[in-house]
């Protein structure tokens, strides 16, 4: 079986969410299929600027092929069409402009898709929203299969996406609340799909006092692992944090890792660390009292299954409902949703040893029955090897040239506030019905 693994940047130095994610299941399924990767030639997530060169690559043992991008985006441009489609009654070729501007639109990968289609067995797309995916799925249908890593935002609401939920020949979900969200915005049940995640290079030699050493951290901390931006929570941890430390706690201190487009408050006990190393990333969870999640947008969240294989506990906000769900299927996670149960919850992981040493053991099994390599490996195999002996279905076309203009449909962000709310907690149980594996 042969593959490709379609996603929009890729790098052994390209560390997004999505990306990694892409990265991990293409050097796991290469054990068992020829994979190759196609991307494009940006390494920035905001300007999609190209900065590798097109053509063949190697990344570890893959075989990476690049097309250049047409174009930078222009965040000013994205940011009206987000407006626009977003906020008010809008058209198709609105929801069309508003994908061309968020990009990355590269024209010679989707050209490539069309030619070389026959040479693939199966097309894995990660990232329903962006212009390769969207454009990819359509041009190779018959052979497309969806990692969509969608999040609760207005994004899901386009109109334009619901035949490509619909279209694909199979969808693989990040966990059961994207799952739900997607089948209620797109009506795609029969679609051939399961619930997979992905799993995580877990070290066996992760170390609690090099990291305190390294660091010059001894007092207890609850560690924070990503972008530092207002989309993940951010500014409200800080917040929350400094009340917590001025009201409850005179010892717990904040550690963050990743890059920072916020200023970082001048706090004693807040401590940016930046950008460090997968050891370093490891060896301050093996050291960190719990994981914190202030994110309210999230399909998965690697980072709290890479906590919770590291026997460490998740405190989560609540209002994101995979976080949630997550929490209370593992049994290993808090969550809250206002300051008064943040500053409850990590009092409770700060001083219950009891209860964060449940949490702990809870994760670490969590992990390895459902997030362990032969788990994802298994469920992604499961569902190709379903495909090749069912028929493909037609995607449906585009309207035409008066149709796409007609500005008949309602605000994206109406259509997500509408969605239902909250955590989706039945396993998938392996049915037939609804085409799930």
């Amino acid at each position: 079986m042969k593959l490709a693994v379609v996603v929009q940047r890729y790098g052994s130095d390209v560390n997004g969410g999505a990306e990694l994610h892409a990265r991990y299941i293409a050097e796991h399924l290469a054990k068992h299929a020829e994979v190759e990767v196609l991307t494009t030639c940006a390494r920035d997530y905001v300007s999609w600027r190209d900065e590798f060169a097109p053509g063949e690559d190697r990344v570890g043992n893959l075989l990476v092929r690049r097309f250049p991008v047409r174009h930078p985006r222009d965040p000013l441009i994205f940011g009206r069409w987000s407006h626009r489609v977003f906020e008010h009654r809008h058209s198709v070729a609105h929801e069309l402009a508003w994908l061309e501007s968020e990009g990355p639109t590269s024209p010679r990968l989707i050209r490539y898709l069309r030619k070389n289609a026959s040479d693939y067995d199966f097309f894995l797309f990660f990232s329903y929203r962006y212009a390769h995916a969207y454009h990819g799925c359509r041009a190779v249908a018959p052979r497309a299969v969806l990692v969509p890593t969608a999040e609760r935002d207005p994004a899901i609401g386009l109109s334009i996406f619901g035949p490509i939920f619909r279209g694909v020949r199979g969808i693989m979900y990040n966990s059961f609340e994207e799952r739900a969200m997607i089948q209620a915005v797109a009506g795609n049940s029969k679609v051939r799909h399961t619930v997979v995640g992905v799993g995580s290079e877990i070290p066996s030699d992760s170390n609690a006092e090099r990291f305190r050493q390294k660091f010059d951290i001894q007092q207890p901390f609850i560690v924070y692992i990503g972008r530092l931006d207002e989309n993940k929570g951010c500014p409200e941890l800080f917040q929350f944090f400094r009340n917590y430390a001025s009201r409850v706690s005179e010892s717990l201190q904040l550690v963050l890792i990743g890059r920072s487009i916020l200023q970082i408050p001048s706090h004693p006990r807040i401590r940016h660390l930046g950008f460090v190393s997968d050891q370093d990333k490891f060896d301050a969870l093996a050291a960190a009292r719990a994981l914190v999640m202030p994110s309210k947008f999230e399909s998965l969240s690697m980072v709290a299954l890479e906590a919770w294989a590291m026997g460490r506990p998740v405190l989560a906000n609540g209002s994101c409902d995979v976080l949630q769900g997550q929490c209370i299927r593992s049994k290993a996670g808090l969550y809250y949703k206002n300051y008064e149960e943040f500053a409850e919850t990590l009092h409770a992981l700060e001083t219950n040893r009891p209860l964060h040493a449940a949490l702990s053991v809870n994760g670490s099994e969590y992990f390895q029955r459902h997030y362990s390599w032969p788990v994802i490996e298994r469920k992604y195999l499961e569902v190709l090897n379903h495909l090749k002996r069912e028929e493909a279905q037609r995607m449906e076309p585009l309207p035409g040239w008066f149709h796409r203009r007609r500005s008949n449909i309602a605000p994206t962000r109406e259509t997500v506030d509408a969605l239902p709310t909250g955590p989706a907690l039945k396993f998938n149980r392996g049915s037939r019905s609804g085409r799930r594996v």
